[in-house]
């Protein structure tokens, strides 16, 4: 979670280094992760029928299902004084704040998007209105503050 402090312009931002994530999302995931894979385990070895081969599929098949979960509990963003680290699923994209140009969550949109100067737009998974979307907003608007003050526009006349 962002811990938030004033300064001093009106708006609440939070202290750097800070990091987003879907903090519900990831609890969610990964104890449904642990709890799969330990019945899927137990089974495996309480099935008195299975060969030595079959309860390693069961043990295989658990940990891989797992792993999916560990994988969608991936994403996060972390920034700092110099820019932005977004995470997500199977990818890691560090940003300077003057490459970040707009900050975006618009209703019905899945995660936050960010406007980046080399005119594309990047996914920012860690911040998503799935379970948890008041929390998502107020991370979507501390960011936008720090993209604001800290970006391109912070430094024009």
């Amino acid at each position: 979670m962002a811990a938030h402090t004033s300064t001093g312009t009106g708006t609440d931002l939070p202290a750097l280094p800070v990091t987003f994530r879907p903090t519900r999302t990831r609890i969610v995931l990964l104890t449904t992760g642990a709890a799969m894979f330990a019945t899927i385990t137990a089974i495996a070895l309480l099935l008195e029928r299975l060969s030595a081969g079959e309860r390693i599929s069961f043990v295989f098949t658990a940990a891989l299902l797992t792993s999916v979960l560990v994988l969608l509990s991936r994403p996060k963003v972390v920034a700092d004084d110099e820019g932005v680290t977004v995470v997500n699923l199977t990818t890691r994209r560090r940003l300077a704040w003057a490459q970040i140009l707009r900050v975006n969550l618009r209703p019905g949109d899945p995660w936050v998007f960010l406007d980046l100067s080399d005119g594309t737009s990047l996914p920012v998974l860690g911040i998503q209105p799935g379970i948890a979307r008041q929390q998502a907003i107020t991370d979507a608007r501390a960011l936008r503050g720090l993209a604001e003050t800290r970006g391109t526009g912070a430094h024009e006349g």
